[in-house]
């Protein structure tokens, strides 16, 4: 068994907070009994890169992605389909919106170093995203252009936090809020004019949109919801309930299917988000992989509330 702490510099916008980190890790490395590396990010997918350096035949690795939601995709990204490497977060960054799926009880034990190290290591889905992972959800339209621009309002200090996000929709709303894109699914094929298209295998995004409750990350299936082009009024009147999962009030606007695939075109420019980080394209495909990353959930957590699946399992 090896250990290797991925830590993002950068996390949760706090800089002066980088030093006591590095140490309170580096000192936790050194009590393992097992070999342990203390790695700090120098560039986007830095992480990936690292982890996917781990030999296919060298024993198990344990990756701990500190940081936020980011710093966990590049993690999952170099361990991808990798039976000998497994994931977790250590939670201190600015969202840390894919372990809010687990339960609010829960969340205090992403940020215990002993828990995860002795945690319960289990499979989870993935989505490929024209060969990029994402692990929580993904998206195109006006939330993937609201999580492309959130970071530049909530680094003004009037603002701060998860107010950006509520001002990057009210920005980008003003722009414009639909694209005409091409949606295959199940083998059909329709030209349309979206709000945005949403690939859910977790439940929050966003700073704490949840748009699908009862999403599972380990069922072998992606929840897809398609906002139909709305207005601006519109938008504004059901946003709040889109957050709360709430979607099956408006069936004539939001349609939600549920599979393995889904490709959107445009002869635009597409703006996908990918557990918040942001890609430009013209064509992208979401694909189920199942099973596709092994997660370690902290020692002490028995059971994942709502979830059919048993922790002792």
């Amino acid at each position: 068994m090896k250990h290797l702490f991925i830590i993002n510099p950068v996390a949760g916008g706090n800089r002066s907070r980088f030093a006591e980190l590095r140490s309170e890790i580096s000192a936790f490395a050194e009590s393992l009994q097992e070999p342990g590396e203390v790695y700090v990010t120098k560039a986007p997918m830095d992480a990936a890169r690292k982890v996917a350096e781990h030999p296919e035949a060298d024993d198990m690795l344990y990756v701990y992605a500190c940081g936020g939601d980011g710093t966990l995709n590049e993690c999952a990204n170099g361990a991808a389909s990798r039976a000998n490497v497994a994931v977790t977060q250590y939670s201190c960054g600015t969202g840390n919106d894919f372990i809010k799926t687990f339960g609010q009880e829960n969340l205090s034990k992403f940020k215990d170093l002993a828990a995860l190290a002795g945690g319960t290591v289990r499979p989870l889905d993935l989505i490929e995203c024209n060969g990029r992972y994402g692990v929580n959800i993904c998206s195109v339209g006006i939330d993937a252009r609201v999580g492309r621009d959130v970071h530049k309002y909530s680094s003004i200090p009037i603002i701060g936090g998860s107010t950006g996000y509520i001002v990057a929709l009210l920005a980008n709303v003003l722009k414009g809020i639909t694209q005409k894109v091409k949606i295959t699914f199940d083998g059909k094929t329709e030209e349309k004019l979206v709000t945005l298209v949403c690939a859910c295998n977790g439940r929050f995004y966003g700073g704490g949109f949840n748009p699908v409750p009862d999403a599972l990350p380990d069922d072998g299936v992606l929840e897809f919801l398609i906002v139909s082009a709305v207005s601006r009024l519109k938008v504004a009147q059901i946003v709040g309930r889109y957050a709360k999962g709430r979607h099956k009030e408006f069936p004539d606007i939001i349609k939600h299917v549920r599979g393995g695939n889904l490709e959107i075109e445009s002869e635009r420019e597409i703006v996908v988000n990918i557990d918040g980080e942001i890609v430009h394209t013209n064509s992208i495909c979401f694909r189920l992989v199942p099973k596709g990353i092994n997660f370690i959930f902290p020692e002490g957590m028995q059971t994942i509330p709502n979830w059919k699946h048993s922790m002792n399992k």
